[in-house]
């Protein structure tokens, strides 16, 4: 932007030497390079520090890594990518047979076991058994009965479903495919229904010009000389670069990272957003300005720049 500045300046400076015919000498030239200089550089301090600007925008959204609670072999995958999925909607199915023969097995020798309770409370009370051994035959029958509710839930995970509404995108998973119930393994991710966040990454420098509730504009790679306007909705108080874990190291400057910068989910309210929406995909970059209250007749600037900005888009499709 700053470029964009300097570039109308210099604009301005060729038509004003042609219109009026001012002689190119050695009182002209750096009268308009040094007024340029103090003129474009005061601005641009009061406009960065006041109204700061972001480059490095993106919409973000969140995911959920499906992976089974039970290991098997998929034998069906009836999802179909980037279709709207309902909470409950099945997403693939593992072969049931093992666990099906686990749960008749288990099945089987919990009735066998009832029978055996059944039986040694009667001898209890013809004190032909002692308590203890009922004891024994009753806690036998409550652990098959845990251990048939297991087997009962394990079966029924044998189908995956959404846990919520949502689609899934890239099934690369195919039948005949192993799944594992490691987390580190997943078999394919799902997007899930909700507000996309849009982030605006601000150097350090803005935040005491960063206020909640501030007017803010954004603009789209993607959706070249549209401007939404917006506010700023939430400003992160922490930054990545200083997250530091539990360890047996100490901390020491080797961990100490280049200056991050400041997360700030943007909010954007502008009516005509909406039928924008479905063109852009999750991940959209942009670029945002956030709008202080001071120096505010600065701010016309920054709205040029940002609106410049825009329609560059244009003509740089590969940026």
């Amino acid at each position: 932007m700053d470029l964009l500045l300097i570039l109308t300046y210099t604009a301005i400076c060729v038509a004003v030497f042609k219109v009026f015919r001012i002689p190119l000498n050695k009182w002209t030239v750096p009268t308009a390079v040094l007024g340029g200089i103090l003129l474009i550089g005061t601005l641009i301090v009061l406009m960065n520090y006041n109204h700061p600007y972001s480059e490095m925008s993106q919409e973000y959204f969140v995911t959920t890594p499906i992976v089974p609670v039970v290991s098997g072999r998929v034998i069906d995958v009836p999802v179909v990518q980037n279709t709207p999925l309902k909470k409950g909607d099945i997403l693939l199915q593992l072969d049931p047979v093992p666990f099906k023969h686990k749960l008749e097995s288990i099945e089987a020798r919990l009735k066998q076991s009832e029978a055996d309770l059944k039986r040694a409370n009667e001898l209890v009370v013809k004190n032909a058994m002692s308590i203890r051994d009922r004891d024994l035959a009753q806690s036998q029958f409550d652990q098959l009965t845990a251990e048939k509710a297991t087997a009962k839930y394990e079966l029924e995970q044998t189908t995956v479903r959404a846990l919520a509404n949502g689609y899934v995108t890239q099934v690369i998973v195919r039948p005949g495919m192993m799944a594992t119930s490691l987390p580190i393994r997943p078999l394919m991710i799902f997007v899930n229904e909700e507000k996309n966040y849009f982030v605006g990454w601000f150097r350090q420098n803005s935040l005491l010009r960063l206020t909640l509730g501030d007017k803010a504009e954004v603009i789209y790679d993607a959706i070249p000389g549209v401007i939404f306007s917006a506010k700023v909705h939430l400003i992160l108080p922490v930054l990545a670069e200083g997250q530091v874990s539990a360890s047996g190291e100490l901390v020491s400057m080797k961990m100490a990272n280049q200056p991050g910068r400041v997360p700030v989910i943007i909010e954007i309210d502008d009516p005509k957003f909406a039928k924008y929406q479905d063109i852009l995909p999750g991940g959209a970059a942009g670029q945002t300005a956030v709008y202080s209250q001071h120096f505010h007749h600065v701010a016309i600037m920054r709205k040029v720049l940002l609106r410049m900005a825009a329609w560059m888009n244009y003509i740089f499709p590969f940026h």
